[in-house]
């Protein structure tokens, strides 16, 4: 039966996003806040709003409370957005319990798919190829063991079997390293998803992110071409591209293959993502990592190329139409038109080296871009008042261009960045200028390590600069302020690292840490 109202069991962009694909199926939406989020957009946004007890991110955590919130509005169905509860299999099986369609897969596949081992199964028993690998959770032995399996100069990865976004995730080069980096990712996942269970992978030195657009009603399987998301910093995405610039024909085939084929066996309904990397020095590799049982934060790039309005197709398969109905069967399904990237806008500030710090505030000026090719989802308005409880993402800069040279896309974006202004709270405006004039990135000679060379390059060259580059909103203070013993001005936030909310990848030494109200 087509969805007739909705709850948006999240915040801020993504919920403007989905009430607004809602609007155009003329499906009333019901937003969800905490009393301490109260002025976020999205709570004007929807067609109504309803309070949720608790603070901050664990309000949008508590899946009793949410549920209640869905079933006191009388809504049909609720849509998680990404983020929160968008891949808890607890959450699909609470609403399925309450008479609530869950917008989403099934909770079996979400299963399936939010288990990282078991995800790593399914590639296997599809003849899809994946990195070395532990088999469920690791132990210290079990990563010595491992890490010696690959021998020398071969490096690892540790990765939190639940979750993503790149928290509880770390590098690990040496034996030495093993130990402290184990119980650092333990804790991060532990703090991020409430399971602390890790697993090691083989390291590809030289990367790129590439992830394929799938679409299924159950029955039916269409891909909607692949994403680039090689531009990381920390493992956490930057820029995103569609459809991949430099990927051959027949490997792009291959990855749409996979990711069909792994779709099929789970019966997939919904919107998801299978995510691989490719090996920069053997082009003809490459590996299934993971996969996301959820609308991505990215999926807009597709949505610019092909026309498709994914989040409104997500809705009404949930609804119960199928892909034939929606013209979204693989023959249908347009090839993409030109170019988009994407650039995360983020509230923080960077330091000399390199390290991204939360940055809090009120916004003076929040004038995004405009024009021809240009779309931006965002959630700021001057007067606003950031919250250190919630990720910094604060907009996401779309910039399509029809034309068959990528370089245009990219230079569009660049100016949509100039012309952005945002004022009262630091950002990394600065730093995707810098990175987009990058002549490797205009030419995509990209890996998943170029974000980190570039910010590490820009750091020695400015050390003995009298002032800082204009990539970095230095977080230091100054020589006259450390002298005083003045904390360093930190525009309304601290960093706090014992805070329960840390699930933000922050500070010099990769660990978790969010901003606290300053005293």
């Amino acid at each position: 039966m087509p969805v007739s109202k909705l709850l948006i069991a999240n915040r801020g962009e993504i919920a403007i996003r989905v009430a607004r694909a809602a609007a155009g199926l003329g499906v009333h939406s019901v937003a969800v806040y905490p009393e301490d989020d109260a002025r976020s957009l999205h709570v004007k946004k929807a067609d109504e709003a309803r309070l949720l007890p608790g603070r901050g991110a664990l309000a949008y955590l508590d899946t009793d409370a949410v549920v209640e919130a869905a079933v006191a509005s009388s809504c049909d169905a609720l849509h998680p957005g990404y983020g929160f509860l968008s891949e808890s299999a607890g959450l699909a099986r609470a609403c399925a319990q309450a008479g609530i369609t869950f917008v989403g897969p099934s909770p079996g596949a979400l299963d399936e798919l939010g288990d990282k081992a078991r995800a790593r199964a399914l590639a296997e028993a599809c003849g899809v190829p994946i990195l070395a690998g532990t088999e469920g959770p690791a132990s210290l032995d079990d990563a010595r063991a491992f890490l010696a399996s690959l021998g020398p100069g071969r490096s690892a990865f540790i990765k939190a079997i639940a979750g993503g976004g790149g928290r509880g995730m770390r590098p690990v080069e040496r034996e030495d390293q093993l130990e402290e980096a184990l119980e650092r990712c333990r804790s991060e996942a532990e703090k991020a998803f409430g399971h602390g269970d890790v697993y090691l992978e083989e390291r590809i030195e030289q990367a790129r992110h590439v992830e394929v657009q799938i679409v299924g009603d159950g029955e039916s399987i269409s891909h909607v071409w692949e994403r680039e998301c090689t531009l990381q910093r920390r493992h956490q995405k930057l820029v995103e591209v569609a459809p991949s610039p430099r990927l051959g024909d027949p490997l792009r085939e291959q990855l749409l293959d996979a990711s069909v084929t792994m779709a099929k066996r789970l019966g997939y309904a919904g919107l998801g993502t299978f995510e691989f990397l490719l090996d920069a020095d053997d082009p003809e590799r490459f590996v299934f990592i993971e996969a996301n049982a959820r609308l991505q934060v990215e999926h807009t790039v597709t949505e610019a190329v092909t026309g498709i309005d994914l989040v409104q197709a997500q809705i009404e398969i949930a609804g119960g139409a199928r892909l034939a109905d929606l013209g979204l069967t693989q023959a249908d399904v347009p090839r993409p038109r030109g170019f988009a990237v994407q650039v995360r806008i983020n509230t923080e500030k960077v330091a000399r080296d390199g390290s991204p710090r939360p940055a809090g505030g009120t916004f003076t000026h929040y004038e995004p871009a405009t024009g021809a090719g240009l779309r931006v989802d965002a959630y700021g308005y001057a007067g606003y008042k950031t919250s250190p409880a919630f990720d910094s993402l604060t907009a996401k800069l779309i910039a399509h261009s029809p034309s068959p040279d990528y370089g245009r896309a990219v230079d569009l974006a660049r100016r949509a960045l100039r012309e952005t202004r945002i004022e009262g709270v630091a950002t990394n405006l600065g730093f995707l200028l810098d990175l987009l004039g990058q002549p490797e990135v205009r030419e995509h000679r990209v890996t998943t390590r170029l974000v980190e060379r570039i910010a590490r390059e820009r750091a020695e060259a400015g050390a003995g600069a009298a002032e800082a580059s204009p990539l970095y909103f230095v977080a230091e203070p100054s020589a006259e302020a450390a002298a005083s013993g003045a904390a360093p001005a930190l525009a309304g936030a601290r960093l706090d690292s014992k805070d329960p909310l840390a699930v933000l990848e922050h500070g010099r030494g990769g660990g978790v840490a969010t901003a606290a109200p300053a005293a």
